[in-house]
């Protein structure tokens, strides 16, 4: 975890996993390097916030795989759910719901799953598409705790590869390119 630059309440707080994914953000606002996963994400933007320094809001910038052909380009994420813990078996064992999808405010964008596994097998791939468009690892846990700390958030997602064989050599490729796409997205929401 790494934070740069200061928070202040006028200002979003940028949050990525990564610092290739925040290379061409300039340093105009505050930037949470988080690490990759869902742990390092959720203790990382808990731990700031904890502190009491409020965003004005949260926009969690950073890459996702395809599960589906077509899509590319940069999207803000409508919901977001969480592919690798067994929601329906914990129902039925506890009678409680953990990890229901979240829903942000965004009509018609895609639908991002958040799990601890880089997608590249083409059979995970597969089964992830049948309920979401995009997969990252980060996005879930960072909207749990935006959502939990009552800070406004949004999920923007580029398209770095399709999830699947090979899913890891395209992202290194990809990365920089991604990077300047999120970064010219910023700029033009006017940050």
């Amino acid at each position: 975890m790494r934070l740069l630059g200061t928070i202040t309440p006028d200002r979003p707080l940028l949050v990525v996993a990564v610092e290739e994914e925040a290379t061409h953000f300039g340093d105009s606002l505050p930037i949470l390097l988080t690490g990759v996963g869902k742990i390092n994400a959720s203790v990382a933007l808990a731990t700031v916030l904890a502190r009491g320094e409020r965003p004005a809001e949260i926009l969690n910038l950073g890459t996702a795989g395809a599960l589906r052909s077509g899509w590319e380009g940069t999207h803000e994420i409508a919901r977001v759910l969480q592919h690798d813990l067994d929601t329906p078996v914990l129902r039925a064992l506890t009678g409680r719901t953990y990890g229901a999808p979240i829903d942000l405010d965004v009509a018609g964008g895609p639908v991002l799953a958040t799990g601890d596994l880089f997608v590249s097998d083409p059979a995970a791939r597969d089964r992830l598409a049948e309920q979401a468009d995009l997969v990252d690892m980060e996005g879930y846990a960072i909207a749990t705790v935006a959502q939990r700390a009552g800070v406004p958030l949004r999920l923007v997602k580029h398209v770095s590869d399709e999830a699947g064989a090979g899913a890891d050599r395209t992202w290194r490729e990809s990365v920089d390119s991604c990077a300047k796409q999120l970064a010219a997205w910023l700029r033009d929401q006017g940050h």
